[in-house]
């Protein structure tokens, strides 16, 4: 592998790259992306199944059918939705929890409904991260919208109050004001798009966005595809029943086992000391910490989660505590934890975006280092080391210039035009210029890492990638 010396250098390199870690992909990008699609979309093989994995499973659609409930679905409609995920156990967990007509999420939700209609399903359930900051970098974020190349302040906040606030924070109310930063930015397309988000208050962004998305959904990918749209709240609900419940493995693992949690840290430390460094970090142990509106990472000591910053005492590690913070919204799962609930444990392959299909196969690694520290579980060892892809690059795949507002003045067949459209685009030509890839320096860097062979597939750290 050389060192890329132009964009178009960059993104082969890339492409490179994740052909070595992913080989099975290789084939896939000279053929249409909808090929690739219907690859990831299509049902795990059935693999080993220790207890936990029909356990975690049946939590985990609980936890869908009760947001469903919650969204203002139908009974009919949630126990499709369920039907459909339990056949296929596969979840988009790439995009944030961003408006659907921000090019990022609208791109990712196409991809998906390329290969959800290639195998004739007709629910689709997508994991939205939303522990991250109205603001992302300058004028980007969740609490920004670019209508017409201008940008849009979606809630119409002061940037006091969007700098260093999480889109779960709650101090309402909030609602859509879409707020023009530049003079004569008024236009057709705005006010289309404010008269489609509803009009009423939400305690916190993240509620105001989701029931956004729900009136977003029929108008830019038609009634045939039921969407129902998670974020980190529902998997406060789901942890909240793992916890509740006195025979699960998050409760008498994760919690109780007097060594499991802080083996867990340890390996990832010790990751972090490697050459596989940088791609799976100790952002927070476990939990995030929302105070004020503001999300704050804990350290795990001596059985207590202390606030990274000032030591102070958060909750003791024990299942009672946990479950009144998460009941109060004052701890939230961090993605470790959400990875855990979502996909290791029950079995579901885990779609995600340009840093997803590296972090993910480290976190499993990480898993399988500390149980074996343990001695605990060898048959979900077993069953991480033989699953079927258990995750894949299923976010920013499609890099397109059009803009997801022009879809408003289609119908669904439209859409459909567009999904067949872009469907029969090669892999390698759909993805574009690969910009999240090529400008993020943690991709270069794996690059040359790969090409000096500092790290290779056939380490033990990538070993849980794909069987």
């Amino acid at each position: 592998m050389d060192e890329p010396a132009t964009d178009a250098d960059a993104k082969q390199a890339i492409l490179g790259s994740l052909a070595a870690l992913y080989p099975w992909t290789k084939r896939f990008q000279s053929r249409p992306v909808r090929d690739y699609a219907f690859r990831v979309f299509e049902a795990p093989a059935p693999g080993p199944a220790p207890e936990i994995r029909p356990r975690s499973f049946a939590k985990l659609l609980a936890a869908i059918a009760k947001a469903a409930r919650r969204n203002g679905l139908s009974t009919d409609t949630a126990a499709e939705i369920c039907r459909d995920f339990e056949k296929r156990r596969v979840l988009q967990t790439g995009p944030h929890l961003f408006l659907l007509t921000e090019p990022e999420a609208y791109y990712t939700h196409l991809f998906s409904l390329l290969g959800l209609s290639a195998h004739g399903c007709s629910t689709y359930v997508s994991y939205a991260v939303s522990t991250v900051n109205l603001v992302e970098k300058p004028r980007k974020g969740p609490g920004w919208l670019t209508v017409d190349g201008k940008p849009i302040n979606v809630f119409g906040l002061s940037r006091s109050r969007m700098i260093g606030y999480s889109l779960l924070a709650g101090q309402g109310p909030y609602r859509f004001e879409m707020v023009p930063v530049e003079p004569n930015a008024e236009g057709e397309a705005l006010a289309l798009l404010r008269s489609l988000l509803p009009q009423s208050q939400f305690e916190r962004p993240a509620h105001a966005i989701k029931a956004a998305n729900l009136s977003l959904w029929p108008k830019l990918f038609g009634g045939r595809i039921a969407f129902l749209q998670i974020d980190d709240e529902d998997i406060a609900d789901l942890v909240t029943d793992h916890l509740s419940d006195a025979d699960s493995w998050l409760r008498t693992r994760l919690i109780e086992h007097p060594n499991l949690a802080s083996n867990i840290l340890d390996e990832i430390d010790r990751l972090a000391a490697s050459p596989w460094s940088g791609w799976l970090a100790r952002g927070t142990d476990f939990f995030w910490l929302y105070e004020n509106g503001k999300r704050l990472p804990l350290r795990l000591r001596a059985g207590e989660l202390v606030q990274l910053a000032t030591g102070m005492k958060v909750s003791r590690f024990a299942a009672t505590d946990i479950l009144e913070g998460l009941a109060n919204r004052r701890l939230i799962p961090n993605l470790l934890l959400v990875f855990l609930v979502l996909s290791i444990l029950p079995g579901v392959r885990a779609l995600g975006g340009s840093h997803q299909p590296i972090y993910y196969p480290l976190m499993r690694y990480v898993l399988c280092r500390a149980l074996e520290a343990s001695s605990a579980d060898p048959d979900l060892r077993h069953a991480l080391a033989t699953d079927d892809l258990p995750g894949a690059w299923g976010h920013r795949v499609i890099e397109c210039e059009d803009d997801p507002f022009e879809s408003f003045d289609r119908n669904w067949n439209g859409t459909s035009d567009m999904i067949e459209r872009i469907g029969n685009v090669s892999l390698s030509k759909v993805c574009g210029s690969m910009r999240s890839f090529v400008s993020d320096p943690s991709w270069l860097e794996l690059h040359s890492r790969l090409r000096d062979r500092a790290i290779a597939p056939t380490d033990a750290e990538w070993r849980f990638a794909a069987s």
